[in-house]
């Protein structure tokens, strides 16, 4: 595309980021994705929606004594850090103070947005931060939700084989649609289009791990067809390890960039903070794409295969160079990790195996698999080759305890010492082997240990309560 200036536009309650590509506006100094303005649609976000349900930052907490609750996070002080050719970044911070004791959630926290020359697109990230001083808290959730418009964004896509044309919001209704045994799940008596009709509608039937959350969102179909994705080119900051399960998309249309919840797993994965306890965590950047298709015969559906080729240039340039706060670690200020995994089971073979497609990870020092229950600061996995090599880069300073796991062997593999990231650093560490628990000889085995339910028997569901997708599917369990 031609060059355009980067332009940053104040509006007094608004201000406006403009790349030429793609225009951002928030509210101001709240920090709420107001508007999006991109392809010739004036707005990509849900218009009929009042201006604080469109895009934003969320949180649930509570804390000692107090119900807590629900926050849409609103900034009370708006600051431009960077305005330039190349990059502009905008703040939008909410101080605490003893006074909101019991009201509000005892964080410092400042919302990050950046739009970068030429880019489809703008990053937000944030950094969350609690000092010792201050009571004590937990956190059940924190997020991004964006709410796109409903008339123009029918189309899913979570993965290559969990994508669909979804129903509209109003399906939910009560005089369409039934409720079931949890508000969540709701039965589709009177949909506005009858494809739809004796479906169930579930957020939760679109949850993926951590590990395949890498890019999600909608597609509006109509000619000019558009993409709204979410790519998160780093797992880094979300809690509870690869195999965590977190929501994607679902019908808003809704897209989410769920970094911290309890779903699936409740109260081992809620932070409890205590007083005196001091914590800061940055999450994200998450990068929201835009992309276009002008061709008319281009099928739509190419923006998927598009949104994914995005993902990967955007986890290639991971460690991002751009954030502009000093608490987001560059890539010259982080560490590297190098070794080999083997496995030792004399009664499967008398040699070392290597471990293939193992999962190797970085997490704070703890009990062998305390990594699934660690939901406070940063994780770092890769996965092993065929001959049990693994390389994990960019991984912040500080200690950490190596875990593992190996597909085809029960139980949890920790490296007994504790590793001391420094800036720039390069660490080898020996030929590991791990010896899963054993009495003896295996007599019998259903299965193969995964981690996962994939192989486990599904009957067929009762025909009233189905979702169409999933019939004859993959991931049918």
């Amino acid at each position: 595309m031609s060059y355009v200036k980067l332009q940053l536009h104040d509006k007094g309650n608004h201000v406006v980021m403009d790349n030429g590509i793609a225009r951002v506006t928030l509210s101001k100094p709240d920090g709420i994705v107001t508007g999006i303005e991109y392809n010739g649609i004036d707005n990509l976000l849900e218009v009929l929606n009042e201006e604080v349900n469109r895009g934003y930052w969320d949180l649930v907490w509570g804390g000692s004594g107090t119900a807590g609750g629900f926050d849409v996070i609103k900034g009370t002080n708006y600051e431009v850090i960077m305005e330039n050719e190349e990059q502009i970044e905008l703040s939008f911070t909410r101080k605490w103070v003893p006074s909101q004791e019991g009201k509000a959630v005892p964080l410092n926290i400042d919302k990050r947005f950046v739009m970068l020359s030429g880019s489809s697109g703008f990053y937000t990230y944030a950094i969350y931060e609690h000092l010792k001083e201050w009571p004590a808290f937990s956190l059940a959730e924190t997020r991004i939700a964006f709410k796109l418009r409903k008339e123009k964004f029918h189309y899913m896509a979570v993965t290559d084989d969990r994508q669909r044309f979804m129903p509209l919001p109003d399906d939910r209704l009560p005089d369409r649609g039934q409720a079931l045994a949890y508000p969540e799940a709701v039965l589709l008596v009177n949909p506005l289009e009858s494809q739809f009709k004796g479906e169930v509608d579930d957020k939760y039937q679109y949850s993926c791990e951590n590990k395949d959350i890498t890019v999600h969102g909608w597609i509006c179909t109509e000619q000019p067809s558009v993409g709204f994705w979410l790519i998160t080119p780093s797992h880094e900051y979300r809690t509870g390890g690869p195999q965590k399960q977190n929501l994607t998309s679902h019908v808003g249309p809704t897209a989410l960039a769920v970094f911290m919840s309890a779903h699936y797993t409740g109260e081992d994965l809620l932070p409890k903070f205590s007083e005196g306890e001091a914590w800061k965590k940055v999450f994200g950047p998450v990068f929201v794409y835009l992309n276009s298709s002008t061709d008319d015969d281009n099928d739509p559906l190419w923006l998927w295969q598009d949104a994914k080729s995005q993902m990967n240039a955007e986890a290639e340039s991971w460690p991002y160079s751009f954030p502009a706060s000093d608490d987001y670690v560059k890539t010259e200020q982080r560490g590297n990790v190098v070794g080999r995994l083997l496995v030792q089971d004399r009664y499967v073979d008398k040699d070392f195996i290597a471990a293939n497609r193992g999962y190797v990870g970085l997490a704070v020092p703890g009990a062998a698999g305390s990594w699934q229950r660690e939901c406070k600061e940063y994780q770092f996995w890769t996965r092993t080759d065929e001959e049990g090599f693994f390389y994990i880069s960019g991984i912040r300073p500080g200690q950490y305890n190596l875990y593992a796991w190996i597909p085809g062997f029960i139980g949890d593999y920790k490296y007994d010492d504790v590793i001391t990231i420094t800036s720039g650093c390069y660490i080898y560490v020996e030929d590991l082997v791990y010896q899963p628990p054993r009495n003896g000889a295996t007599l019998w085995e259903i299965g193969f240990p995964d981690r996962s339910a994939a192989e486990f028997y599904v009957p067929d569901p009762n025909p009233k309560y189905i979702n169409k997708l999933y019939q004859n599917h993959p991931d049918r369990f």
